[in-house]
């Protein structure tokens, strides 16, 4: 029987939960940001160094998710649905496993490398470690609603994960204002608040994978297998991770108030990059759907689709923040230097949204095809190729917030152009149960 190619209201269907999904956690963190910052520049410096590096060290997990939606959708394309539960049931004990094992891991790193990353022992490296010694102790949580996520999405639900996460983010920003505001509590106010929102959430999608009544036993054979893209996708996130971290070092290094600015703008940036991956959120799991029901010239041509609604929006966000270059700023900080440094950074910001755009929406097409080898390899290249050789010229050649924001920039063009051509050639394209991945391992 003839696959039909998705409706229009399908997608939508997908992608505006997701959309809803994905930026509830960057609105708490922008939202926490803002009460922070009304601290002082300090304490606000202080949540960009803990901030950065404990999303960064969450980030290397992220196949728990994005593995987890590539594998579920699959197996729910072909009509193999119990097999695809029971790859949510793995994914959820290798995030618990996980989880603890980063709890020890963050407490014993959290000081050095925080004053590592901010250049010594400042005031805003100590608020800092404060603040990052709290909130490891959300790592469990983080990673069982990553794997909750991935599965969810498997089974074409984005309602669900919209709902837990939504609801738990709302509570929590209330709560950090609550702690910061109105007890009088520093840092530690918004680590607590952090931690109780994943804590939250995490027992909600338990609660509703018991209730789908799957063999609840772990396997390690089945989770070595989940393990294999692992390794792909943590290169990738590396690749991340190093660019960032190095960003945020010599942002440190060149000022506090450059550093302030740099945590708006990477704010403000992965806000953005959640925002537009909502489309990719609906690639991944339709794509993957097709691929599994051996669909492949439908799933292409839904791929393009989507990758035009991903330029799309990353155009308008690229009017937003234009109209807004004066305003946005402004609800996150009242210091005039932290205000001049984020004026520098913000023309940057506007220029790279169409591509993007585009950029996301193809992320989330080859993760949905299984094609995370490809992933790795360009972000490593856009990593090694734009962002790091312009941010390490940065205080060389007196560059200053231009530097580091134009090697983002670049970061962006290298993997549109490598995209581009893999989406091109087509090698992704591969239908049935086994990925691209699979068949040339």
């Amino acid at each position: 029987m003839a696959v039909e190619m998705p409706r229009d209201r399908e997608i939508l269907r997908l992608a505006l939960p997701a959309l809803g999904a994905l930026i509830a956690e960057p609105l708490y963190v922008l939202g926490d940001t803002a009460i922070v910052g009304h601290l002082g520049t300090v304490p606000l410096a202080g949540l960009a160094l803990g901030g950065l590096l404990v999303s960064e060290i969450f980030g290397f997990c992220t196949f728990l998710e994005y593995g987890t939606t590539a594998r579920a959708a699959r197996l729910f394309g072909a009509g193999r649905q119990r097999e695809a539960l029971d790859v949510g049931v793995q994914a959820t004990w290798l995030a618990l496993g996980l989880g603890v094992a980063l709890i020890v891991a963050i407490e014993v790193i959290a000081g050095p490398a925080v004053r590592l990353l901010g250049g010594g022992d400042t005031a805003a490296a100590a608020q800092g470690v404060e603040w990052m010694r709290i909130a490891a102790l959300g790592a469990p949580s983080v990673l069982v609603v990553a794997a909750a996520q991935g599965w969810l999405r498997g089974f074409q639900d984005t309602r669900t994960p919209l709902i837990v996460i939504g609801i738990s983010n709302l509570v929590s920003i209330g709560l950090s204002a609550l702690l910061i505001i109105g007890l009088g509590f520093g840092i530690e106010g918004s680590a607590i608040a952090n931690v109780a929102a994943q804590t939250g959430s995490a027992v909600l999608f338990l609660v509703l994978l018991v209730r789908r009544r799957a063999p609840l036993s772990p396997s390690f054979a089945r989770i070595r297998v989940q393990l294999a893209g692992a390794r792909d996708l943590s290169v990738r996130t590396l690749a991340f991770f190093l660019a960032f971290t190095l960003a945020t070092g010599v942002a440190a290094r060149l000022g506090t108030a450059q550093l302030a600015a740099q945590q708006i703008g990477v704010q403000l940036w992965t806000f953005c990059a959640l925002f537009l991956d909502s489309t990719a959120i609906a690639a991944q799991a339709l794509v993957g759907r097709l691929l599994g029901a051996s669909a492949e010239s439908v799933a292409g041509a839904l791929a393009r689709r989507l990758l035009a609604a991903g330029t799309l929006l990353g155009c308008c966000f690229a009017f937003v923040l234009g109209v807004g270059h004066d305003l946005i700023p402004r609800i996150f900080s009242s210091d005039p230097a932290v205000l001049r440094q984020a004026a520098v950074l913000w023309p940057w910001l506007v220029i790279m949204m169409p591509a993007a755009g585009y950029v996301f929406a193809l992320d989330g097409v080859l993760f949905g095809a299984g094609d995370l080898r490809f992933l790795r390899d360009v972000s490593i290249a856009g990593a090694m190729i734009g962002f790091v050789p312009l941010t390490l010229l940065t205080p060389v050649l007196d560059l200053g917030m231009n530097g580091i924001w134009a090697g983002l920039t670049a970061f962006v063009a290298v993997r549109l152009l490598l995209g581009w051509r893999r989406w091109r050639g087509r090698r992704w394209l591969v239908g049935g149960i086994a990925t691209v991945d699979d068949l040339s391992a």
